[in-house]
């Protein structure tokens, strides 16, 4: 398809912005704090989970580490109104620091990691990384910290060394993938020493940290007609970002709202969401239940709230592969530009059901986009989402959907130029209801 030939309903814009989001958010910490300020600027304010909360109308948000919880509460709202929510996640997979960080061999200097999720090794050999997170201070405040310059390095074994190379790359987790940050003797603190003095703190006043790399190459369109969009993060970033800016619209548009529109932004989804910020914590089960009882409500209003909650699971999913065609269903092809997918699994690896496909089906017809529907071939194991998890905390119609990817979880994966955009129109159309 060319430049010229795009269809109307295509908005570079909203993709030039999400470009700028992964730029910002290298870790979740910065993800949440890049769409708080979305948010912010939309009107919406923070509350903290330690403060009594009010009845009035508007938008609030609150953010616990890597997650963010936003809502709007429209004018007339009862504590018995139903909430429209979308649920995503804001880590992907990566290397992370480990507590004792400095190490090396043989004269050069590095940098002790730990695999963070589902990582394809290989992605990231020989590839410019940053450093970003953040670092608890003795004085209880945290400090973000974003380098992105090119400070390490996983270097791969030359093809002289290993002439079997391209028959089959087999990399040991604990010796192969220790990325390297100089030559000379290792130093005990030197790194954490570096990235506070980044930070623009004393290292003594940091007493504990959350650090990851990550590619410093920016994400950018590609193609001819740069149809496609290459980057990191883009599961699942993409989709907070999506949420994101549809919460951010909805809650200032003219239309009215019959729901409570709702963004929960979860951490480690991508090593089972068992964590405090994860969604198999009580934070969204929490929130959703003090926005009831603040506007006076009881626990019948709260049953009868969850009740006719809805729930949109946005995660990214797999485009079919013309390298690995044999590898998807053959019914179901979904390709970049298509538009949202529905992401089906009788076994409840997703929680899409014939409810939940009528309510995302309506949504993309309110909002003028087409959709596609993903379906693993029998043979191939189905990954998994953070929407069992929620239908089953919270015992609410959970969907699952998404946009259509090459290169899950690698260290920079691939997708439509097009299909943020018409995400972020669909996950509006679902908000409002």
């Amino acid at each position: 398809m060319s430049t010229a030939d795009r269809p109307a309903h295509f908005d570079r814009t909203h993709t030039d912005d999400l470009i700028a989001f992964l730029g910002a958010a290298p870790s979740p910490y910065h993800a949440v704090a890049a769409s708080a300020e979305r948010l912010e600027k939309a009107g919406f304010r923070r509350v903290l989970e330690t403060d009594a909360w009010g009845a009035e109308a508007g938008g609030r948000y609150l953010i616990r580490g890597g997650a963010l919880i936003a809502w709007y509460v429209p004018e007339g709202a009862g504590p018995e109104t139903p909430f429209r929510v979308v649920g995503t996640h804001t880590d992907s997979p990566n290397l992370r620091v480990k507590p004792i960080p400095d190490t090396g061999s043989s004269g050069w200097r590095q940098v002790a990691v730990e695999i963070y999720g589902g990582v394809p090794l290989n992605t990231w050999l020989d590839r410019d990384l940053g450093i970003s997170g953040r670092l608890a201070l003795r004085d209880g405040t945290a400090r973000l910290v974003q380098i992105d310059e090119p400070l390490l390095r996983v270097p791969q074994l030359a093809i002289h060394l290993d002439r079997a190379v391209n028959e089959g790359l087999k990399l040991d987790k604990q010796r192969h993938l220790t990325p390297i940050w100089g030559i000379g003797e290792v130093t005990e603190g030197a790194l954490l020493e570096y990235v506070a003095g980044r930070a623009g703190v004393a290292a003594a006043d940091v007493a504990g940290w959350d650090l990851m790399t990550h590619d410093v190459q920016p994400a950018s369109y590609l193609g001819r007609d740069r149809e496609l969009l290459a980057g990191p993060r883009l599961d699942n970033l993409l989709s907070v970002h999506a949420g994101t800016a549809a919460l951010a619209a909805a809650a200032t548009g003219d239309a009215p709202l019959a729901y409570i529109p709702v963004l929960a932004a979860f951490d480690h989804e991508e090593t089972g969401s068992e964590s405090d910020t994860g969604a198999q914590s009580p934070l969204l089960g929490n929130v959703l239940e003090r926005t009831v009882y603040a506007r006076g409500g009881t626990t019948e209003d709260r049953a009868r709230a969850l009740a006719g909650t809805v729930c949109l699971s946005s995660d990214m999913g797999h485009a079919v592969h013309p390298n690995y065609s044999e590898r998807h269903e053959p019914g179901h092809h979904p390709m970049p530009n298509g538009g949202p997918i529905l992401k089906v699994n009788v076994n409840n690896r997703y929680a899409t059901d014939g409810v939940g496909r009528a309510v995302f089906a309506a949504a993309c017809e309110k909002a003028g986009v087409p959709w596609q529907t993903f379906v693993s071939n029998n043979a191939m194991p189905c990954g998994t989402t953070i929407g069992p998890i929620t239908a089953a905390r919270l015992g609410i119609t959970t969907v699952d959907c998404g946009i259509a990817a090459l290169s899950m979880h690698s260290a920079r994966e691939l997708c439509g130029a097009e299909d943020p955009y018409l995400l972020a129109s669909a996950l509006k159309a679902f908000l409002e209801g």
